[in-house]
């Protein structure tokens, strides 16, 4: 049957309006997981909604003032469907019942399954038996029946709640859990739901009885009370109770207080208060213990000699455009390690970086400026490492020109760096070396850098990319001379000026083989940079160009010191090849290998400095060390890669990172090798050899092990290594972890911990203690 005009049709919406007032039943389970754009108990149509429906047959009973729609009734108006056998509605009674293997969808998306709907036609008042909803984001309810009084409760009687996303899938699919309750509560009024004679039931088992529990519906976005508490374990302070409270403030600000017994070392009170902006968020955190059982601790550390510890933390974020933004993260404490020793999230790293920074991003440019404080957190009583830090401020700029400059690219990159440190941080390895890290008082440095470069094909395909660039830098610096333990030239004047200028070309021939299942390219290298020598090599202070290591990925670098600090000078050629080649098979390979030159002029990385930078790296000789590095691909999930660095003369291995992994559908797995020889005036006595192992395993549908061990081969001891369980179906996460890590330099508090965590997708998580995991997982 076609839609119709007759007066009566607003009659048949209502017939099907009441199914949607009937929706108070998806709500209950929004209160646990979803918000919902519907208002059950006031549902809005569109003003110029048009009814469509069919049935095998419509009766208009003008004396019993009755419509019935019989056989195959299907309603569609103002986005909602519904189907059912019969629909009946008496303008005596004034009630409209449908009965029949009833389904109603509404515009959002969830379906409402029903044998009967009876209810009021100004929708105050109603039930429905034998109900079924399931919400779009895989909720599922059950209730024997439902009932709607005055237009404000509803009232599900013998009610059953779940999540189950699996069932999207497969639909025998039962979840691990359930809420049933004799009645659930909806209030409209004061948008609240309740639950009545409660039980929360695992497995098929009632666990938890919940004589009443009274939740915000969907309507409400956040409202204070008790969350879920946290419970956990580690080996010196003990057992803990975490019951966090959530106050809503208002809708703009926010805070949870967290107040956490823990059995060896007292009470722990924990604080976060949080507020939105327009443009941005504030978050502020404290905790704060005294300490109960110092005794627990390792004997002469930080933790073992406190009493009264606390910290207090700043975080903050704010888009001042789309494309200016400003911000801090800051951490004041009592002391060095309080925030490690007990495991405060986002505080609880061996260095904690405090900044207050400016950022810009544009189509070509860049700009990043920076402050810089660095928390050391260490149990030594006596460690003096972050009285070495530096406090630092760092301006970067970058530009490149929007328009091509005589056919090419230019750049231009800008380097503003201010240091000041109120301690020497000297490192002494007596009859080797001394290394001055950081020497004690200021330094300022001002780098410009401009690079042109222009492509250039020529016949037969070689590619030609001649260089230029310029840079100069204006120090000041005021820190203290060394001394006689310094063996190179310190530069002692408090101005300097430096400038660069390098001239070089870069030539590629590419190869292309291709056969009926495999392509390859087989590309060779060579570069040749022609400079000055560096000035002032090795004889001003070196903050940010310390960290030096030479392998394949530098090998093509115009300049490969890690930073500003030092320059590269003099004139030098890398040559090299790179193949890139991809099978039939599936299989695809990679490789570069090479090795550079001094060709003349003053080598900078055989120049002594204060970190002895160049030392041992492979390029302090006029002929470098080998570098290669190969990698493979197989379409199976095998994956494996190999870095290496060999000695020029005896091809001596001088450092290799060997990594081969696999991942599959039930497992997955990764072994990393790393061998480092010994780098005497560098600062490293002796080599370093570690095997990573990680691995996990998928026994069956949703159930996953896995276990990492890290085993230092020098010292023949596992320094770290964990194991543990999941339970995992997007609904239910179970997972059991221990992980323990040798303390070597009692920069560790607990050596050893244990952690579970259980979250029911909608309810909320429970957890003891810390579950994060370091392999695969």
């Amino acid at each position: 049957m076609a839609a119709s005009n007759r007066k009566h049709i607003r009659l048949l919406a209502a017939i099907l309006l009441s199914g949607v007032a009937l929706l108070t039943l998806t709500p209950a389970a929004s209160a646990w997981a979803q918000d919902t754009n519907i208002d059950s108990f006031n549902p809005k149509l569109p003003e110029d909604a048009k009814m469509l429906l069919s049935a095998n047959e419509l009766v208009y009973n003008k004396d019993a003032e009755r419509v019935i729609l019989r056989g195959a009734v299907q309603i569609n108006y103002g986005g909602y469907q519904m189907v059912a056998q019969q629909v009946e509605y008496s303008q005596k009674t004034g009630r409209i019942i449908a009965t029949g293997e009833i389904e109603l969808i509404e515009p959002g998306g969830n379906r409402v399954y029903a044998d009967q709907m009876d209810v009021t036609d100004d929708f105050g008042n109603g039930f429905i038996e034998q109900l079924r909803v399931e919400t779009t984001d895989l909720t599922k309810l059950a209730a024997v029946s439902g009932e709607r009084r005055n237009g404000e409760e509803m009232i599900l009687n013998n009610a059953v709640y779940t999540a189950c996303t699996p069932c999207a899938t497969n639909p025998n699919y039962r979840s691990l859990w359930h809420v049933k309750a004799q009645r659930i509560v909806q209030n409209g009024k004061t948008h609240t739901i309740r639950m009545e004679n409660a039980k929360f039931e695992l497995f098929g088992k009632p666990i938890l009885y919940l004589p009443v529990l009274e939740v915000p519906d969907h309507t409400v976005k956040r409202k204070s009370g008790f969350l879920f508490p946290k419970f956990g374990y580690t080996q010196k302070l003990g057992a803990g109770v975490s019951i966090p409270y959530y106050w809503a403030i208002s809708p703009y600000m926010d805070a949870t207080v967290t107040a956490t017994g823990l059995t060896r070392q007292g009470f722990l009170l924990q604080g976060e208060f949080r507020q939105r902006f327009e443009n941005g968020e504030h978050i502020l955190s404290m905790a704060g213990i005294s300490q109960m059982n110092r005794s627990s601790f390792t004997g002469n550390t930080v933790d073992a000699q406190e009493t009264a510890r606390g910290m207090i933390g700043s975080k903050a974020r704010f888009e001042i455009n789309p494309r200016w933004t400003f911000g801090w993260d800051v951490l004041v404490q009592s002391d060095n390690n309080f925030a490690k020793t007990y495991e405060l999230s986002t505080f609880d790293g061996t260095t904690l970086t405090n900044q207050v920074y400016l950022t810009g991003l544009g189509k070509r440019n860049s700009f990043d400026a920076r402050a810089f404080y660095f928390d050391i957190q260490d149990a030594d009583p006596d460690s003096i490492a972050e009285n070495q830090q530096a406090v630092a401020q760092v301006l970067d700029y970058s530009y490149t020109h929007p328009e091509p400059v005589l056919g090419g690219e230019l750049t231009t990159d800008i380097n503003l760096t201010n240091v000041r440190r109120n301690r020497e941080d000297e490192l002494v390895i007596p009859g080797i070396v001394d290394r001055f890290p950081g020497l004690e008082g200021t330094y300022h440095r001002l780098t410009a850098d401009v690079e042109w470069k222009r492509n250039f094909i020529v016949p037969g395909g070689l590619s030609l990319t001649p260089i230029l660039a310029a840079r100069g830098d204006l120090i000041g610096s005021s820190m203290a001379n060394p001394g006689i333990d310094y063996t190179g030239d310190f530069y002692s004047d408090d101005t300097a000026t430096r400038r660069m200028l390098t001239a070089g070309i870069d030539a590629r021939y590419p190869i292309l083989l291709t056969t009926d299942y495999s392509s390859h390219i087989i590309e060779p290298i060579a570069q040749i940079f022609a400079r000055p020598d560096e000035e002032y090599a090795g004889g001003l202070p070196n903050e940010d160009a310390q960290s030096f290591v030479f392998d394949a990925t530098s090998l093509f670098d115009r300049d490969k010191f890690s930073g500003y600090d030092r320059i590269e000078g003099g004139t030098r050629a890398n040559l090299g090849v790179r193949y890139t080649g991809a099978l039939g098979n599936g299989y695809a390979l990679r490789a570069i290998a090479g090795q550079s030159f001094h060709l003349g002029g003053l080598n900078s990385f055989a120049t002594d400095d204060l970190v002895k930078a160049g030392s041992n790296s492979g390029l302090e000789s006029d002929r470098s060390d080998y570098v290669a590095m190969v990698g493979i691909d197989a379409p199976s999930g095998i994956t494996a890669s190999f870095s290496s660095r060999f000695d020029e003369r005896d091809l001596d291995m001088r450092r290799a990172d060997a990594t081969l992994g696999y991942q599959g559908i039930l497992w997955q797995t990764a072994v990393t090798y790393t061998s480092i020889q010994a780098q005497p005036l560098y600062g490293s006595t002796s080599d370093q050899d570690e095997i990573q192992t990680a691995a996990a395993y998928k026994f069956a549908d949703y159930w996953s092990v896995f276990g990492s061990v890290t085993y230092d081969l020098n010292s023949n001891v596992v320094t770290r290594n964990g194991v543990g369980i999941t339970y995992d179906d997007r609904d239910t996460i179970f997972s059991l972890v221990y992980k323990e890590e040798r303390d070597t330099d009692q920069s560790i508090a607990n050596d050893w911990s244990i952690g579970a965590r259980i979250s029911f997708r909608t309810l909320g998580d429970i957890n003891v203690g810390d579950t994060d995991f370091d392999g695969l997982n």
